[in-house]
């Protein structure tokens, strides 16, 4: 069922599933597997890198952490939100240098890769993309669709040429499955879609850990309202999956239903929407990484360090869906 395909970025263009293996495309020279990097080495450089942990002084309990060592059998994977819908400058260009320091096995983003709306620009959108990312071509990078880079047949087909894939696609990595859906042109997602997750987490029931991804967080509502009878989140509980993740909205918020945890992603570069946007309502510019064991998959959510932000390390647990749950007295936006 695999078709072949030149990538561009990002897997092979398949039929909906990515197997481990990653054949070199123009976004990467050769192919990434979870520890190509020895573990003693990745010790040796956060051993002298420390761990700051250091107080923010009147501003309450906010900590700064650094990336802890992945243990043996672990491999950590980077998530990123939208770099664009009112592109800042530098910024994704500083995520990637912060992100690619911590040797992620792999990359996904929520989507919104270029800004797109126009046919006419759109190739030339996704060249200067692929410039950004040249140095990167080492980490693998899973792309969803996003409002900004599907719109049109036409955008559609230059999604497929540039990712490497189809807007709705699965792949696995050691215990862990990533579905990828597709609602770029519509707020829900369409029966098509649900079909296609359902046959898919099916295939891969045994994965012990699972993540959907998806640019619109077409749950928001519904999850902040507890929900249970929505058909995603019944499709994600009958076969145990534990993160569903979509950007759209440039702002951090977590919902916990029934097991599983529902994150809308900061910004990867789309512009902060309040005027007076703060960290403790979930703006800023960052990524998150986790940590991938057989058993659990440890989230943390990473500001960018100054000028473009303040370096601040969270957990999951710490946000919810109004923002930071213990929010300080006079927080550094």
């Amino acid at each position: 069922m695999v078709r072949a395909a030149t990538a561009l970025c990002g897997p092979p263009a398949l039929s909906g599933v990515v197997s481990d293996a990653t054949p070199s495309s123009r976004w990467r020279s050769s192919p990434v597997s979870p520890n190509w990097v020895s573990l003693e080495k990745m010790r040796s450089i956060l051993w002298v890198g420390g761990v700051a942990l250091l107080a923010v002084a009147g501003l309450g309990l906010l900590l700064f952490r650094s990336a802890a060592a992945p243990q043996a059998g672990s491999f950590r994977i980077a998530i990123l939100g939208d770099r664009t819908g009112g592109v800042q400058g530098d910024v994704y260009e500083q995520v990637w240098k912060e992100l690619a320091a911590e040797e992620p096995a792999f990359v996904v983003t929520v989507g919104d890769t270029i800004e797109g709306m126009h046919d006419a620009t759109a190739e030339t959108e996704w060249q200067e993309v692929e410039s950004i990312l040249k140095p990167y071509r080492r980490f693998p990078l899973y792309l969803a669709p996003g409002n900004h880079d599907i719109w049109s047949v036409a955008s559609e087909r230059l999604f497929r040429q540039h990712a490497g894939h189809p807007p709705h696609y699965s792949f696995d990595r050691g215990p862990m499955h990533v579905t990828i859906l597709d609602n770029s042109r519509s707020n829900e997602i369409a029966p098509e879609e649900l079909t296609f997750l359902e046959e898919d987490l099916k295939a891969h029931e045994s994965q012990p850990q699972k993540m959907i991804v998806s640019h619109r967080p077409s749950w928001l509502l519904s999850v902040a309202l507890g929900n249970t009878d929505l058909s995603l989140h019944r499709i994600a509980r009958r076969y145990g999956v534990q993160y569903v993740i979509a950007g759209h909205v440039h702002q951090l918020l977590r919902f916990s239903l029934e097991g599983i945890d529902y994150i809308s992603m900061p910004s990867a570069g789309g512009h902060l929407r309040p005027v007076d946007a703060a960290y403790e309502g979930g703006w800023f510019f960052g990524h998150a990484l986790a940590t991938v064991r057989a058993t659990e998959v440890q989230f943390q959510f990473e500001e960018l360090k100054p000028p473009l932000g303040h370096g601040r390390v969270s957990m999951p647990d710490e946000w919810g869906m109004l923002g930071l749950l213990q929010k300080p007295a006079a927080a550094a936006k």
